[in-house]
């Protein structure tokens, strides 16, 4: 049996997405059921596919003294940092533990690998860096978090999850793990990734990009919409805030099964869900809601749709909240952390999004189109290449009663 967490208060969070900066424009974007998928004009040569893209992340350039670590992950990660009053919650809690009792946790699957793109198309007659782009700061996969933790001066443990999909899911994991043995008193966790040539081509040479947006869990689905995203929270001890959302318990697996094709059982993502389960002490039957990874591609959509509708009942609703953003890759587990955190705070069970003709495989647990009802338990999978797996419960302020 996994070892019990401890449960941890959510004290602040927010998103920034193609639905827009901030909580509140993902919340207007979900209850209008409106996504936030355009026709793709990113790149020197624009694949011809719809993507989910930020508006304003080429006009938010870095301060003078972070000047080293600008790119566009980086700046979008600034971008996401001035919402919702984060910046002054992290500051509240930096100045209540000391600058090192805070971890910084931090996934993403690309980094600022745009910027390394963008300096290899303009190279110099010698074959070397043009001046403007030679910062090594950038050029590196701890890029974000090192820019991150200078921004927020922050000293405790710092670290870079990249496990592909589920990398901004798996740090709310590490953070638990890191409270728990008490070496920190907070953590601020997150993910963010940037669209870029790597990303968009690379999945369009899987086969796995489709030319229209999205459609999760439709029977027609033939490929995913690639999109951008920032997110944060922040993780303290429930006794600081008994009232806010809390995560009850996470499940992580590794089933290694293929280095881009889901187990066709689901063995992984069942082995994590049950884990997550185990360690928030909760039936199957206590979840009212799941955001599923539900990226649109045609074996994780059928894979996931059976793991459901074999484990929980009717009357728990699941849908994937990427015919919205798009799939953000590894700032997806943060992004969709906090959709199932909007569920629990407006009873608000957002449609899924896309999906017009369900496949056969999706039980009656699916809710196509938005509902409103009490979410007091909801989770959030996300499901990565190579079987990188995790699963996240999190539930209302003071639950269990």
């Amino acid at each position: 049996m996994p070892v019990s967490t401890i449960p941890l208060a959510i004290t602040a969070y927010t998103a920034t997405t193609a639905l827009g900066h901030g909580i509140d424009a993902q919340l207007d974007a979900l209850r209008q059921a409106r996504s936030g998928l355009r026709p793709n004009d990113f790149g020197n040569a624009a694949l011809p596919c719809w993507i989910g893209r930020v508006d304003g992340v080429e006009d938010s350039p870095l301060a003078a003294e972070h000047a080293a670590w600008d790119c566009r992950n980086n700046r979008l990660a600034w971008l996401g940092l001035r919402q919702d009053g984060f910046l002054a919650r992290v500051r509240a809690a930096r100045e209540r533990y000391g600058a090192d009792r805070v971890a910084l946790l931090l996934g993403t699957s690309t980094a600022s690998i745009g910027a390394t793109e963008e300096a290899y198309r303009r190279l110099d007659a010698a074959g070397e860096f043009a001046r403007d782009p030679r910062h090594p700061e950038i050029h590196a996969p701890h890029s974000l978090a090192a820019f991150v933790a200078a921004a927020l001066s922050l000293e405790g443990p710092c670290m870079t999850i990249s496990t592909a999909c589920s990398s901004s899911a798996k740090v709310f994991a590490s953070a638990e793990r890191m409270l728990r043995l008490g070496l920190v008193d907070a953590a601020v966790v997150g993910g963010v990734d940037t669209l870029c040539d790597s990303v968009l081509f690379g999945f369009n040479a899987l086969e796995l990009v489709s030319a229209a947006p999205c459609r999760p869990f439709d029977a027609t689905r033939n490929g995913i919409s690639i999109g951008e995203a920032a997110g944060f929270a922040l993780l303290e001890r429930t006794d600081v805030a008994p009232d806010a959302p809390r995560l009850l318990g996470y499940g992580e697996a590794s089933d290694a099964y293929h280095m881009s094709t889901p187990h066709p059982q689901g063995l992984g993502a069942e082995l994590a869900l049950r884990e997550a389960l185990a360690r928030a002490g909760l039936a199957a039957e206590q979840v009212d809601y799941i955001n599923l990874h539900g990226t649109a591609s045609v074996k994780n959509d059928e894979v996931e749709a059976a793991l459901v509708e074999r484990t929980f009942p009717a009357g728990t609703r699941a849908s994937s909240s990427k015919g919205f953003t798009g799939h953000t890759l590894g700032a997806a587990g943060i992004v969709e952390a906090a959709i199932a955190l909007l569920a629990i705070e407006h009873g608000l069970i957002p449609g899924n999004l896309g999906g017009r003709t369900p496949d056969p495989v999706c039980g009656p647990q699916f809710a196509w189109r938005n509902e409103r009802r009490r979410v007091d338990v909801a989770l959030s999978n996300s499901f990565g290449f190579g079987g990188n797996n995790a699963c996240l419960v999190f539930a209302r302020g003071g639950f269990p009663a």
